[in-house]
């Protein structure tokens, strides 16, 4: 399955190649180590790590079932949710997989995320870019096709836990993008520009960001900054 995988997602970095270039997009994964449905939806996340923006954001609703993720946030849960209203699901799951804030799907789902990075590379979005500066970072955003909000998202490269209870008990889980911290930034204008200046993120971690529309909307543009 694995290898089938990696087989596909090579194929789409080939048609990538001999096409426009296509805009960035931004994959969140809500996931938990409480989950034994989720150990295939990180290694998805692993592997489209190599194609778009990915995040990935630990909920803290499994924690009371065997397993506290030390990766977990009620933070994380409550965006999830406001998810689940934007998009009308039945409600909180994991895996779930959100691409560009306006589709969800199971997120060990590979041929489908596949199809809704096709198609969310094709939005037009804004131009954002992060640039090292001496003092820090500077984000700057251009030509936001929509009013919207400017967030910052810091990220661990990886993380690694051995499971020592729950349903994933006794397995070593390896993670992508570990979401520390997501915060608002400012505000952009339809057709207008954004520009600060932000801090460094920590040792081994990447910093994320992105443009969302209003009550967590679409994403209307990312870029992402690893040292």
């Amino acid at each position: 399955m694995l290898r089938n995988l990696v087989i596909a997602l090579l194929c789409v970095a080939a048609v990538y190649a001999t096409e426009p270039a296509r805009q960035p997009v931004l994959v969140e994964l809500f996931t938990s180590e409480g989950c034994s449905s989720c150990p295939p939806a990180d290694r998805l996340l692993e592997q489209l790590d190599r194609q778009a923006i990915v995040l990935s954001e630990h909920v803290d609703y499994w924690n009371q079932l065997g397993w506290k993720d030390p990766f977990s946030s009620h933070a994380f849960t409550q965006r999830q949710e406001d998810y689940g209203r934007q998009l009308k699901t039945q409600g909180p799951y994991t895996p779930q997989m959100v691409v560009d804030g306006a589709t969800e799907f199971l997120g060990s789902d590979s041929s489908r995320a596949l199809q809704e990075l096709s198609k969310a590379g094709q939005r037009p979005k804004a131009a954002v870019h992060i640039s090292r500066t001496p003092a820090g970072l500077q984000v700057e955003v251009a030509d936001a096709p929509h009013s919207a909000t400017v967030f910052l998202a810091l990220a661990d490269n990886s993380a690694s836990s051995q499971v020592a209870a729950g349903e994933n008990n006794g397995r070593r889980l390896h993670h992508v993008a570990v979401v520390r911290s997501i915060r608002k930034l400012g505000a952009v204008k339809k057709g207008s520009g954004f520009s600060q200046a932000v801090a460094l993120p920590g040792p081994e971690q990447r910093a994320v960001v992105f443009v969302q529309e209003s009550d967590q909307g679409p994403i209307d543009g990312a870029a992402v900054w690893m040292q």
